[in-house]
């Protein structure tokens, strides 16, 4: 979808509650029964199927363009989903790509995406990283002084065609889930401003191609007010810096201001998740300089964009059935839901269970039922004590919002293969395959 054609879905479009822009489980049934009905698309051998809603996707899209200024440049994260096709399906609308390793750089670059519209970060990019990434054109974001250092030499020899920032610090405090919050006191991310913020003045006072700001409050699990308080101390740093280098008579400013992402997204049902549109109206009423085209803003949305996008349909395998519990084996677990099975406490993935046609199962008998992945371990525990109608062998466990980081966390514990990943349209109108499912041969030659 065009730029353009965004733009005209967002003026039609009444935006809704964060929780109420999930596809529903109805949608998801009937994209599944067209897939199982056309022949060839889910066969014997695709006892699990990843599926991505292509159209909701464009959705998504629509609405981030519509919210920021035009020249923004919203640097969708590869990491929550890397799937080359899928990123194609966003550099087409106008966005652009963010990269946090030289692999996921070449895939960002495999899309045919323009270097000005990819950002690069990483917290340990080695000399010859940074020649490719600077050779390449793209946006480089320094994580630290050092590395600025390292830059620096490096440009003593290479031509400089793309721009450069550094990572900072805001020190603002952590979210609910800890391993996600990147902006405490301690961070392993980007220069800690409490600390550094005179070395960080000098370095913009004394390399001339130092143009940008970065910073990354943390996601999911992070309070709106809390990534709104990392943004305004980078934001009147950035100023501060200007103001100096004014003073200092230097004709270059910070220009560029990486707003990072974060933005969390509603897993469970009665989560309060704020909406970006009320994300992006706290910006500017805050911070105008972001939207009257003091900086270019980057963006570097990843889970928004993609985790309620993506659902799984895995086939039950057996139902293993006793006085105390009944459990579901099915054939995906901890390889696909990695920190749903070690950090059930902080994820969550609502689940339902369709026939083997795909209709939706309901009715008022419902049992609990724990959900079980096929690895060998204990905790490979999808679900305990779900509520469900009757389910039976062959049946369908559908799994929602599993469009970020999933797949791209794919577990190579026990080998199991990764499934077959279909695109969709309209409800399944439309199928396009995503990833073929991988092989055993292909598996077998890895550890090869």
């Amino acid at each position: 979808m065009e730029v353009s054609t965004a733009l005209t879905w967002q003026r039609s479009m009444q935006f809704q509650p964060e929780v109420r822009m999930k596809i529903s489980k109805s949608s998801i049934s009937r994209a599944l029964r067209r897939a199982i009905a056309e022949r060839g698309m889910i066969r014997e051998e695709d006892t699990a199927v990843i599926f991505y809603d292509l159209s909701w996707l464009q959705g998504r899209i629509g609405e981030l363009v519509s919210l920021f200024p035009a020249e923004t440049l919203h640097a969708i994260a590869v990491k929550a989903n890397p799937l080359v096709k899928v990123l194609k399906e966003i550099q087409k609308s106008g966005l652009g790509l963010e990269a946090a390793s030289l692999p996921e750089l070449c895939l960002a670059q495999k899309t045919g995406v323009a270097p000005d519209r990819i950002v690069y970060d990483s917290p340990a990019k080695s000399r010859k990283e940074l020649e490719y990434a600077l050779q390449a054109g793209v946006h480089i974001n320094a994580d630290s002084l050092a590395e600025l250092a390292r830059i620096d030499e490096l440009l003593k020899s290479m031509p400089l065609t793309g721009t450069i920032g550094v990572r900072i610090n805001p020190q603002v405090g952590s979210g609910s889930i800890s391993m996600l919050s990147v902006a405490g006191e301690y961070s392993k991310f980007g220069v800690p401003i409490k600390q550094q913020r005179e070395a960080l003045l000098s370095s913009f006072l004394r390399f001339d191609w130092l143009k940008g700001v970065h910073l990354h409050v943390g996601s999911q699990g992070c309070e709106l007010e809390l990534i709104m308080r990392g943004i305004e101390t980078v934001y009147n740093f950035a100023l501060e810096a200007n103001r100096l280098l004014e003073r200092e008579g230097k004709e270059r400013r910070i220009t560029i201001f990486d707003i990072g992402g974060g933005m969390p997204v509603a897993y469970r049902p009665d989560a309060k998740i704020p909406a970006m549109e009320e994300y992006a109206a706290l910006l500017k009423s805050r911070l105008p300089g972001l939207f009257d085209g003091s900086f270019r803003v980057i963006t570097e949305f990843g889970r928004w964009l993609h985790a309620h996008s993506g659902w799984t349909a895995s086939r039950v395998e057996y139902v293993k059935r006793d006085d105390k519990v009944n459990t579901v084996m099915i054939h995906v677990g901890a390889d696909l839901l990695l920190r749903r099975c070690y950090r059930p406490e902080e994820w969550h993935h609502e689940i339902a269970v369709a026939d083997r046609s795909g209709r939706l199962k309901r009715g008022r008998e419902r049992k609990p039922f724990t959900i079980a992945g096929p690895l060998c371990f204990a905790g490979d525990i999808i679900a305990r004590e779900v509520t469900l109608p009757p389910v039976e062998e062959g049946d369908y466990i559908l799994i929602q919002d599993t469009g970020a980081y999933t797949l791209s966390m794919w577990s190579l514990y026990n080998s199991r293969q990764i499934p077959r990943v279909l695109g969709y349209y309209d409800e399944g109108e439309r199928f396009e395959l995503l990833r073929e499912r991988e092989s055993l041969a292909q598996k077998v030659e890895f550890w090869g």
